[in-house]
C-alpha cells in the first residue's frame, strides 16, 4: 500500500495558487494579506491535516492530547437551531474531529424543570454515557443550572453563572459593545441609540451593562436609561418597531448601536421607512454574527463564534485530560470591521 505524501506548505500555496512565503505568513497569523486569503489558507491547511510545529508546540504546552487515542462520543446541548448555534457547533466538530472524536447535536427541550424529567430526558438521549457535554448559550437558566450539576466533564459556552465550577468560552461581546462605541466615537458621535432587549440571557445584560460603561468612560451626554433607548422584547413587533421608528425620527440620535444579533435589518427597514439615509443621516453599527447578504457593508465587530466553538474543544480535551487543573474562562476578542455603514461627523 504506498505511504501517504506528508502535506508541505508548497501543496497549500499550489493549491490556492499563493506563494509559500504568504502560506507561512497565514499560518503563523503574520501581517500582509486580507483576512479571506488568511482563512482560505487555514480551511485548506486544516482539509489536508496540516499542522505547524508551533501548533503542535501549543497543543502540548496546553496539555491537550492531540495524537489520536481513545475516541470519544460529545454532545452540545443547544436551545434550538439559530445560526450562531450552527457556527460554534462547526467549529467544535472540526476540531474534535481533527483528533478523532466526535460531537452529536441536541435540542434541549424548555420544560425541563423537574430533576426527573432530565433524568429521562438524559437516558432517552444517551447523554449519561456521552464523554462530556458542551452547554451553549441561551439555554433556558434553571436548565443549565441543572445540566451543570452533572458529574460529566463541561464546557460552557457562554458567562458563566456567579459560583459555576465549569470551564467557559465565549466570544466577548462586552468588548465588542466597547469596541463599536469607541469606533461611533471616534467618527463624531456622541448621541448614539442602544438597541437591544437588556432582560432574559446574561449575554444581552452584559451588552447593556458594557455600553453605560462606555457611556460614562467617554462622557458622552447620551442618557444610560433604558427609558431613553429600544430595550423593551421584541415579541410585539408592531409596538416595538413603532417604538424604534419614534427614537429614530427624534432627531436626538445621530448613530445607532444594534446590540443584538438580528436587529440590525429592522433598524434598516425602519429608518427606510422614515427616509433617513444610513450612512447618510444615521450611522449604524451591528453586532451581527456573520455578514448579512442584504447588507455587506455593515460595521460591526466581529464576533468569533465559530472560533469559540474550537477553543470549548480544546477546553473539553484539557480538562479530561487534566482533571485536577482549575477552571478557565475565556474570551474571545475579534477586530471590528469599518464597513460603509458610518459616517464621520468630525468638525
Amino acid at each position: 500500500m504506498p505511504r501517504k505524501k506528508p502535506v508541505t506548505l508548497r501543496m497549500i500555496a499550489d493549491d490556492l495558487n499563493l506563494t509559500v512565503h504568504t502560506v507561512s505568513k497565514a499560518l503563523r497569523g503574520l501581517p500582509g494579506m486580507s483576512e479571506t486569503t488568511r482563512k482560505a489558507v487555514i480551511d485548506r491547511a486544516r482539509e489536508l491535516g496540516y499542522r505547524t510545529k508551533e501548533q503542535e508546540a501549543g497543543m502540548s504546552a496546553e496539555r491537550i492530547p492531540w495524537v489520536h487515542a481513545k475516541p470519544r462520543r460529545f454532545a452540545m446541548l443547544l436551545s434550538g437551531d439559530l445560526p450562531f448555534h450552527r457556527q460554534q457547533l462547526e467549529g467544535a466538530q472540526m476540531r474534535l474531529n481533527e483528533l478523532g472524536h466526535t460531537l452529536a447535536p441536541v435540542i434541549v427541550p424548555g420544560h425541563l424543570s423537574a430533576a426527573a424529567e432530565l433524568e429521562e430526558w438524559l437516558e432517552r438521549n444517551g447523554l449519561w454515557h456521552a464523554d462530556g457535554l458542551f452547554l451553549t448559550a441561551a439555554l433556558p437558566e434553571l436548565v443549565e443550572g441543572a445540566l451543570l450539576a452533572l458529574p460529566h466533564p463541561k464546557v460552557l459556552i457562554n458567562y458563566p453563572p456567579e459560583l459555576a465550577e465549569v470551564d467557559s468560552v465565549i466570544w466577548d461581546v462586552e468588548y465588542a459593545v466597547h469596541r463599536s462605541v469607541q469606533t461611533l466615537y471616534e467618527h463624531g458621535h456622541r448621541r448614539i441609540l442602544y438597541i437591544g432587549e437588556i432582560g432574559p440571557l446574561r449575554g444581552f445584560r452584559l451588552r447593556w451593562q458594557a455600553f453605560t460603561a462606555a457611556v460614562e468612560r467617554l462622557g458622552l451626554p447620551t442618557p444610560a436609561d433604558p427609558a431613553e433607548h429600544v430595550t423593551g422584547p421584541a415579541a410585539d413587533r408592531a409596538n416595538w418597531m413603532e417604538r424604534l421608528r419614534s427614537r429614530l425620527a427624534s432627531g436626538r440620535y445621530t448613530a445607532v448601536l444594534s446590540a443584538i444579533p438580528g436587529t440590525a435589518e429592522w433598524v434598516y427597514a425602519a429608518a427606510v421607512s422614515l427616509r433617513l439615509d444610513i450612512p447618510g443621516d444615521l450611522s449604524l453599527a451591528g453586532m451581527e454574527h456573520e455578514t448579512l447578504p442584504y447588507f455587506p457593508d455593515l460595521a460591526r465587530p466581529v464576533l468569533p463564534v465559530c472560533e469559540t466553538g474550537e477553543r470549548a474543544a480544546e477546553l473539553m480535551l484539557r480538562r479530561i485530560a487534566n482533571p485536577t487543573l482549575p477552571y478557565e474562562h475565556v474570551r474571545l476578542k475579534g477586530p471590528f470591521l469599518d464597513g460603509r455603514s458610518i459616517r464621520s461627523i468630525m468638525s
